[in-house]
């Protein structure tokens, strides 16, 4: 915040005419602008389609002073920027509708007002949800993005609603040093009024405030990305108990998870970029995505590269972009970018097919991975390495690529202990081994097919499920190990030497 105020009295002192702040926090704004205003000595008016312009007050927008005659109309409202003889600050609240075509008039005279500004000591600020700029005014105006609360606002939210109920009977607000942390952390992503809403509704639901009520803050995260349509929120039911093998892989993850928060940036480290999970399907790529979100007990949002492309040129990038942005404003969290090879498959020939729109949409995503700092977590999966843009492979693009190979014997039996405990069956009542070295080649998908298979069969019998109802349905199936030999020979043997393998 202190960043934005500075960059904002700097643009004011150079006479910048115009600003463009795009964001939905009106009231985070004027408090920023008020303070710049004292220290730069000039008033603040402030302008909406409701009140018409007026000097503000202290609190916005409402309880303002009467504002000036005949200034609800944005052309006369203009006029009369031009009209303030003294220095003065000029916040426009929601003023994006009359930046279109059908308002020419007004684009015209946001045009001139510029001219004049210039060499005035009037700043006009427009502040917009959505940023709708009109190409004539692009060289005249300054567009910037205002932050979202960073760590220090939101604890000192938390301290204010500790104030506040401190003596209030019946409420239980156990607001340890580590508890603060964790809900700050929580939290971020939000603006403060939606902040504010979601610690007062725990605090009205459950007369307390707590570190279990982290997952009631991540819930109302679920309605950003729900009210989006970009990315789809899954929830964590998954764990790294629930996946058999990959001791490798999850060694790894266990070691990364441990840089979010304050004291792993203290200490130096910077939030990881995310892994490629790469090899043969039904091997758990797409459950570790999911396993990761709960054991790091953050956000999980699926990026389906597929809802990206729009109709209109243009459209796919910006639509990249904005997902990128929902995910970067509710971070930290874990991004799963399922199956990233089919998204991409046949990049190199997507200028003739597509006009390039693939190769612009794979442009803009690579160049976030590589510039990113935010804590985003991303975890791409794929299957088939011919199809994945070497780009991407690139280091510096991710952490690791981890080769997610067949399970052995000992994962098997893992595996399959796994999904009879899934299933509410007691493992010691099986020959686990004996299924296991029947089960040779097939993917852990195909060994909870198997049992559900054998289950069903169980079933019909009017039979409780035993060691040769499984073992009949693994004789029956040809895993698909099998049919895709040279593929998987190939994929081994490219991982040997460009990549981690997980297990």
């Amino acid at each position: 915040m202190m960043d934005f105020q500075e960059n904002i009295e700097i643009l004011i002192r150079a006479r910048y005419p115009i600003l463009y702040i795009k964001t939905h926090e009106e009231a985070r704004v004027f408090r920023g602008v008020k303070e710049v205003a004292h220290r730069v000595n000039k008033k603040v008016f402030e302008w909406s389609i409701t009140q018409g312009l007026s000097v503000s007050s202290q609190t916005p927008p409402t309880g303002k002073p009467k504002a000036l005659p005949r200034t609800k109309d944005p052309l006369d409202a203009l006029h009369q920027v031009c009209e303030q003889v003294e220095p003065a600050i000029f916040l426009f609240y929601d003023f994006h509708p009359f930046l279109t075509r059908p308002h020419s008039e007004v684009i015209r005279k946001l045009k001139e007002i510029a001219q004049y500004l210039k060499s005035s000591y009037r700043t006009l600020i427009l502040v917009s949800p959505v940023l709708e700029l009109p190409v004539e005014l692009e060289k005249e105006t300054t567009v910037l993005d205002f932050p979202l609360p960073d760590q220090s606002v939101l604890d000192g939210l938390l301290e204010e609603i500790s104030d506040q109920l401190e003596n209030t009977e019946g409420i239980s607000l156990e607001l340890t040093p580590t508890t603060r942390a964790q809900l700050v952390e929580a939290a971020r992503g939000l603006t403060l009024n939606e902040a504010e809403n979601v610690f007062a509704k725990i605090i009205v639901k459950n007369r307390q405030l707590k570190a279990a009520d982290v997952g009631q803050i991540v819930e109302e995260k679920r309605q950003l990305v729900r009210k989006s349509g970009l990315l789809e929120f899954f929830p964590s039911t998954e764990s790294m108990e629930t996946i058999g093998g990959l001791k490798s892989l999850k060694d790894w993850l266990q070691k990364r998870g441990l840089a979010f928060g304050q004291e792993a940036a203290a200490f130096g480290l910077r939030p990881p970029k995310g892994v490629l999970l790469l090899g043969v399907q039904g091997c758990g790529k797409s459950l570790c995505a999911k396993a990761i979100s709960r054991t790091w007990k953050l956000p999980l949002l699926r990026f389906d590269l597929g809802r990206m492309f729009g109709s209109y040129v243009g459209d796919s990038e910006a639509n990249t972009r904005k997902a990128i942005e929902l995910a970067e404003s509710i971070a930290p969290t874990v991004l799963w970018v399922d199956e990233i090879d089919k998204a991409f498959s046949g990049i190199t020939d997507s200028t003739g097919s597509d006009s390039g729109t693939s190769a612009r949409v794979l442009s803009t995503f690579l160049t976030w991975l590589a510039e990113k700092t935010s804590p985003v977590f991303v975890v791409a999966t794929a299957n088939n390495i011919a199809k994945l843009p070497p780009e991407l492979l690139r280091k510096g693009r991710l952490d690791e690529i981890f080769f997610v190979d067949l399970p052995n014997e000992n994962e098997l039996i893992e595996i399959i202990e796994i999904q009879l405990r899934k299933h509410s069956r007691t493992p010691d009542q099986f020959e686990i081994p004996r299924l296991a070295r029947m089960a040779v080649d097939f993917s852990g998908a195909e060994i909870e097919e198997a049992i559900n298979s054998a289950l069903y069969d169980a079933y019909s019998r009017t039979e409780d499920l035993n060691t040769e109802h499984i073992a009949n349905a693994i004789s029956q199936t040809v895993p698909l190990a099998r049919t895709m030999d040279d593929q998987i020979k190939h994929l081994r043997s490219w991982a040997k030497s460009r990549a981690r393998f997980a297990g």
